[in-house]
């Protein structure tokens, strides 16, 4: 599914957009299609009501914008040793085992024989380029490792961003990063 469609873009909304496009279209049918057929014309908001149902339960865990800031705000103020630690107590708690590297890459994440590549080091940066993302694909290649992920508090560029998805590079930050640490924060 194109990242652009109308389906993949509700996906991404809060999840009551996709109700309200439903009611839309059942009033819609009810007020001006004949009585016979207004049933069937509001059937048409049903594939809106499914991508609803999906948004709400990918949303679910979802911290409020409140919380995100603030959880964003405490990881800004931390050290590298406590952020990293920090990590791979999340990573652990999801069932990886997780080895430290020195170099391009930051950690090395192994779960059911399937390896994964690290980079956070560069957190703090105010803006996430292309060079470190080049970095981890070089790491990636001589680990010979499947997967990616770059950790930022920053922003990506258009052109990072682009790289990653061409590169097979996972991007976690803003309220990715807080799902993935919140539990870590309570075990520190």
């Amino acid at each position: 599914m194109s990242e652009k469609s109308l389906f993949a873009v509700l996906l991404r909304s809060p999840w009551w957009i996709s109700f309200v496009l439903v009611a839309v279209i059942a009033l819609v049918a009810g007020a001006l299609l004949p009585p016979q057929y207004a049933g069937v014309g509001m059937l048409g908001g049903f594939p809106f009501f499914v991508i609803g149902c999906m948004a709400l339960w990918r949303q679910r865990n979802l911290p409020s914008a409140a919380k995100t800031e603030q959880v964003l705000q405490t990881l800004a103020t931390m050290n590298w040793r406590d952020f990293s630690a920090l990590l791979e107590t999340a990573f652990t708690r999801q069932g990886y085992s997780v080895m430290l590297l020195k170099g391009n890459a930051d950690m090395q994440l192994e779960k059911k024989g399937v390896l994964t590549v690290v980079s956070a080091k560069r957190w703090k940066a105010a803006a996430l380029g292309i060079e470190p993302l080049r970095e981890l694909v070089a790491e990636r290649d001589r680990l010979q490792a499947p997967n990616s992920v770059c950790i930022t508090l920053g922003q990506v560029s258009a052109k990072a961003s682009d790289f990653a998805a061409q590169n097979r590079i996972t991007l976690i930050s803003d309220a990715d990063l807080v799902v993935l640490t919140a539990g870590a924060f309570k075990t520190l």
